[in-house]
């Protein structure tokens, strides 16, 4: 567990930062920030996997974290493509790699009853959204069906993944509601977003690396 937080002390302190300057209103100092959360995360990984051997597991968080640094940034790293189809499509595929890594690496028990509620959570959130997503529908319900797939197989995972994947989840239920509906949002959720986020990229990196840790290297690579 030291050598974790020693880790992830870094990206730690760089959310911290980041969230702080979203709250304050320092848009200079949250867009630069933001761009670096990402391979601070990837550095945690690959800094706490030291000792042990690098599984194909180790390899799926690192491109789902990769991807989801190219979603964070589709508006820098690709400003000529629409940025809102940008970032649904990089973090679409970050997802299908979560799904993947904890779908047929990481599980330790079959789907709970409970993940249910991420079934509704689609549902709902598709119901609620359908009039102001206009030519996105097809894009944000099919995101939503990978997006709450994550948080399905995660479910099935050790408890730090799984509350990761319920973070993330929060995170883009919220930025959903910032995009599509920004009348009916208060200026704090955006700290929120990326507070929850945060929280769950790096409880799902932290997940991986203890779970690596406990099982044999086949059981996570074969």
């Amino acid at each position: 567990m030291r050598r974790l937080w020693i880790a992830f002390a870094p990206y730690i302190v760089m959310s911290v930062v980041h969230v702080g300057a979203l709250a304050v209103g320092t848009d200079e100092l949250a867009g630069s920030t933001k761009l670096a959360l990402m391979p601070l995360l990837v550095l945690a990984v690959v800094w706490g996997a030291r000792g042990t051997t690098w599984t194909t597991a180790h390899t799926l968080v690192v491109a789902a974290i990769g991807l989801s640094w190219i979603g964070d940034g589709a508006a820098v790293f690709l400003p000529w493509l629409p940025t809102v189809p940008m970032m649904l499509l990089f973090f679409g595929l970050a997802h299908l790699f979560y799904i993947t890594l904890f779908w047929r690496r990481l599980a330790v028990r079959r789907v709970p009853p409970w993940a249910v509620v991420y079934a509704a959570w689609w549902g709902v959130l598709l119901a609620v959204l359908w009039p102001h997503l206009g030519g996105l529908v097809i894009a944000v319900a099919a995101y939503g069906l990978v997006l709450g797939g994550t948080a399905v197989a995660a479910s099935r995972c050790h408890p730090l993944i799984a509350w990761g994947g319920a973070f993330f989840l929060a995170s883009d239920s919220i930025l959903a509601f910032r995009l599509f509906l920004p009348e009916a949002m208060p200026e704090w959720t955006s700290p929120a977003v990326m507070f929850t986020y945060c929280l769950g990229q790096g409880l799902i990196a932290a997940g991986v690396l203890v779970t690596t840790r406990v099982r044999r290297p086949a059981e996570v690579t074969a």
